[in-house]
């Protein structure tokens, strides 16, 4: 801090490692001289992954550190950041244009050449992109309308980066032809646009002459060959997972837990269920490793825990669908630590038995998806097994059910048992069917953990790689629900303004 005026601050962020959590210098901030609210210019740019935690942190300098801010990039994506301490550090993310905008549009001839010796022509048109090398790449044809010089072309949608590689002003070259069935198509002529031109829609400036150049070599009188006009342009932007995110949908995390016999006795090191007090078993850490980056786009943090194939206390029924904490009415746990905590809690009180069922849970998670289909809620249902499923036919009909509801699904196998039965439900090759009717889409995702154990014994790395292959198609999934649902993102919220402080540092 400076004795006889303000301070010059500067701001260095910094980002943490995967394995070893150790945190390096991304970029800095130039300093601003003399202020205490300083309006930094520098931005910095970062991949970002819905699959991984990546954890941010802001120090705020002057000559020494004056305030040190850690957050989640997932976090910042969905609600903003309250400051802390000394000042706020206002902290603005947003995805980078990378122009994901579509045009549809459509176009007519007016008095085109005629071409063809017994009939008139059959005009089709052939839009290039223009290169920086100043040639041309065919972008699009439209179809072939046949024996008429006043064609009307169907509408048609293109990408604007596969039309001008995003540069409103780059030249659009458009040529017109009299189709010939040798392929020997007639050149009827051509004109140049731009989409800064085409976006202004139908008008006279978007009537345009067919010009054959060599024709107006030679003929002195020569106009043109016809004209072609713009009946219609519309822009469509290609939203993106995180517009949804930022727009208020949350995303609604379940676990299950398989409580079969088959995983050993949990007081013995050979279960799957060991509660050894040096290390997470692999229940743990795939609980542990999906649920720590899911919490992130959950604003009350409140997660049903659910198990199956256990025998409940006191009578000993056989459930399919119990509520880890005890509480069926109220399944929630606080956060993964409540989550871990109440499946700790389970092991000492439940009896391990089967079979292994999974419609019940799939279920269960079905009726709360399918009460919020508006694209307010996502629901993702974790269910972690060691072996194979009983009831599988149950299991591919509730799939094929919930397929056309806002959830996924993610199947974690642990233990040395085969999981054919697994790859089947996960669906990437062959669509997943249930008495002839096939899942609208696919919405499991099936991963053995042993493939994810690190030999070196490093947990923390096993659990990262296994948290971004499980939710790497989540993002996918999820638009395609949106996408068939024709749900369109809410606006996102004006940015958090929090209140007044001697320091607000925007960034």
């Amino acid at each position: 801090m400076d004795t006889f005026s303000k301070s010059d601050p500067i701001c260095v962020l910094y980002t943490q490692g995967i394995s070893n959590k150790e945190w390096r210098e991304f970029g800095r901030t130039e300093v601003i001289e003399n202020t205490l609210n300083p309006e930094f210019v520098r931005k910095f740019i970062l991949d970002y992954f819905f699959e991984e935690r990546q954890n941010l942190r802001f120090d705020l300098r002057m000559k020494k550190p004056l305030c040190t801010n850690e957050w989640c990039l997932s976090f910042v994506f969905n609600r903003g950041l309250p400051g802390k301490k000394c000042g706020n550090i206002i902290v603005k993310a947003e995805e980078m244009g990378n122009c994901r905008e579509s045009v549809m549009m459509q176009f007519c001839g007016n008095k085109l050449d005629k071409k063809d010796f017994f009939g008139k022509s059959d005009p089709f048109l052939v839009f290039y992109r223009s290169n920086e090398d100043g040639t041309f790449t065919t972008c699009h044809k439209t179809e072939v309308v046949k024996n008429t010089l006043n064609p009307v072309w169907q509408a048609f949608k293109i990408p604007v980066r596969a039309l001008c590689n995003g540069d409103y002003d780059r030249t659009i070259k458009i040529e017109c032809y009299d189709w010939d069935r040798d392929g020997s198509h007639d050149f009827i002529g051509e004109f140049t646009t731009s989409y800064r031109e085409l976006s202004r829609g139908q008008s006279q400036f978007n009537v345009y002459e067919v010009v054959n150049p060599k024709k107006k070599g030679k003929k002195k009188k020569y106009l043109n060959s016809g004209t072609v006009t713009l009946l219609s342009f519309l822009v469509d932007i290609e939203v993106t997972f995180l517009d949804y995110i930022k727009g208020g949908t949350q995303i609604n995390f379940t676990v299950a837990i398989d409580f079969t016999a088959s995983n050993g006795n949990p007081t013995q090191p050979t279960s799957l269920h060991y509660m050894s007090p040096y290390q997470m078993n692999a229940y743990a850490m795939a609980m542990k490793a999906v649920g720590e980056i899911i919490q992130d786009y959950d604003s009350d943090k409140m997660f049903p825990a659910l198990g199956f194939g256990a025998k409940l206390p006191p009578d000993g029924r056989v459930s399919h669908e119990f509520a880890l904490n005890g509480n069926p009415q109220n399944p929630y746990c606080a956060g993964i630590d409540g989550v871990m905590e109440a499946y700790y809690q389970s092991l000492k009180s439940v009896c391990l038995y089967g079979p292994t069922n999974f419609s019940p849970v799939i279920n269960h998670v079905a009726r709360y998806a399918a009460s919020v289909k508006d694209g307010s809620q996502y629901f993702i249902l974790l269910i972690i097994t060691d072996g194979v499923i009983s009831d599988m036919a149950q299991t591919k009909e509730s799939i094929v059910n919930a397929s056309c509801l806002p959830m996924s699904i993610i199947i974690v196998g642990v233990g040395p048992a085969e999981f054919d039965a697994m790859i089947e439900l996960d669906g990437d090759e062959v669509r997943i069917s249930s008495k002839g009717r096939y899942a609208e889409r696919d919405i499991v995702q099936f991963v053995p953990f042993r493939d994810y154990t690190d030999r070196t014994g490093n947990h923390i790395l096993s659990m990262a790689r296994l948290a971004k292959d499980v939710l790497a198609e989540i993002p996918d999934q999820f638009l395609s629900y949106m996408r068939i649902r024709g749900i369109k993102p809410s606006p996102a919220p004006p940015p958090y303004t929090p209140p007044g402080h001697p320091l607000q540092t925007q960034i």
